[in-house]
């Protein structure tokens, strides 16, 4: 009887175990109160659609409390997205492969139909079975930036400290973005940690996988991805802990000595003067050309100063991005010869001019002399002000939707020079 007993004790404390553990795609209270939030509520796909569309398009579904990528996709298709855009997070989820199974979580992803894909712009987290991957596809083998774990194509896990569960069974990965610090977690360990946007980060991408594709990694927000890659996956207890943008740093996104920090697209002739200015001009074809920061600007306090050395048809691009050669989408703070609204707000595509000045102002801008032009992006409010004076102050919701890079546009056309300098950026 004695025994008896104590198998009922042991039976009873299981049984009181299994029923106080967390249920799947659930918040404890502790998690509620520390500000974790369910990206996925286990029953249906609400706050989820496919990439760059309204609307969820089939091949993925909630199965059993999951959702579950029926294994249609291919690398040009096959993704969904949260609804919302993320910046600064924990991200922590549970999945399961099937056998040689390929997917992965992407993040920071740009929604836009320039961009066919989601990998083109955000990170990603690699899942894959490696062995079973390598059994499915031999001979082929995978490199080894496109193993489980790694940062897609640009860091590698530390192998050693890494703890897979055996294929069929669920994993639980992490992904920390912490204004620019990641690390990688899987199973509780950290297996990867880097710096993003450091030089070393540019290296990385400008020497492997992204080389040609110029907006990779850039975006300091963006919304979340899933990858149907063309095999079956299953994720659940997706979770996310937004964490704080650290604002207030001022930086001077131009040394005076050399071009670091920016980077060329389109014809155009960049270079540093003997004066230490820098100077925008005419390429050899006169086209349009365009000199662009290597990061990507939100919220914002600008100031800079320009001087046009001859004819003044140039632009101070914000939120904006390339596509191909020299195609531009985004915003302007028009910098433009006496008569063409220096400081008024260009959109490059679809709309047009969102705000003229006043003819009255026209006089504020001195030719072939140093101006003073500051521009203030602060959500849906843009403000511009030239040497001093108030130019423009409007709100857009479509400008404050987005971030992207600061941008030297050079105009097609002929004897086009602008020279720049003392250019300083708060972030807001």
């Amino acid at each position: 009887m004695k025994h008896f007993h104590s198998f009922l004790a042991v039976s009873f404390l299981a049984a009181l175990a299994i029923s106080c553990a967390p249920k799947d795609n659930t918040l404890t209270k502790a998690e509620q109160a520390d500000g974790w939030q369910l990206l996925f509520n286990g029953q249906d796909l609400t706050g989820w659609r496919s990439f760059n569309k309204p609307e969820l398009i089939g091949g993925w579904s909630v199965v059993d409390g999951c959702i579950r990528a029926a294994g249609d996709g291919s690398d040009g298709s096959g993704y969904i997205v949260t609804d919302k855009k993320y910046s600064n997070f924990i991200l922590k989820w549970d999945w399961k492969l099937t056998h040689g199974g390929n997917s992965g979580m992407i993040y920071h992803v740009v929604e836009n139909p320039v961009f066919d894909v989601p990998y083109v712009t955000g990170p990603e987290y690699q899942l894959i079975d490696n062995e079973g991957w390598e059994e499915v596809n031999a001979p082929s083998k995978l490199e080894e930036w496109q193993k489980l774990g790694v940062d897609y194509a640009m860091h590698l896990p530390d192998y050693s400290v890494m703890k897979v569960n055996p294929q069929g069974e669920w994993n639980t990965s992490q992904i920390v973005f912490d204004n620019g610090h990641v690390e990688h977690w899987l199973n509780g360990v950290k297996i990867l940690e880097f710096e993003a946007w450091t030089d070393d980060w540019f290296v990385r991408k400008n020497s492997g996988k992204w080389a040609n594709a110029p907006e990779y990694g850039l975006a300091s927000e963006g919304v979340i991805c899933l990858q149907d890659h063309g095999d079956p996956a299953s994720f659940k207890n997706i979770k996310i802990k937004e964490l704080p943008h650290k604002g207030g740093k001022t930086e001077s996104l131009f040394n005076g000595k050399d071009l670091t920090g920016w980077e060329p697209f389109g014809d155009g002739k960049w270079y540093v003067d003997n004066e230490g200015n820098l100077v925008t001009e005419n390429g050899d074809t006169r086209q349009y050309g365009y000199l662009g920061t290597r990061k990507y600007y939100k919220d914002f306090d600008l100031t800079c100063e320009f001087k046009e050395a001859s004819n003044g048809n140039s632009g101070l691009f914000f939120h904006s991005f390339i596509e191909g050669f020299n195609t531009v989408h985004g915003w302007q703070c028009e910098v433009a010869p006496k008569g063409n609204d220096t400081g008024g707000i260009y959109e490059s595509y679809g709309r047009g001019w969102l705000y003229q000045i006043p003819d009255e102002k026209e006089e504020i801008l001195k030719p072939t002399d140093w101006n003073t032009l500051r521009l203030k992006v602060e959500g849906n409010h843009i403000q511009t002000w030239l040497n001093g004076e108030p130019m423009t102050d409007i709100e857009d919701e479509q400008i404050g939707a987005v971030s992207g890079r600061i941008m030297l546009q050079i105009h097609d056309g002929n004897d086009i020079k602008v020279l720049w300098r003392n250019f300083k950026l708060t972030e807001l």
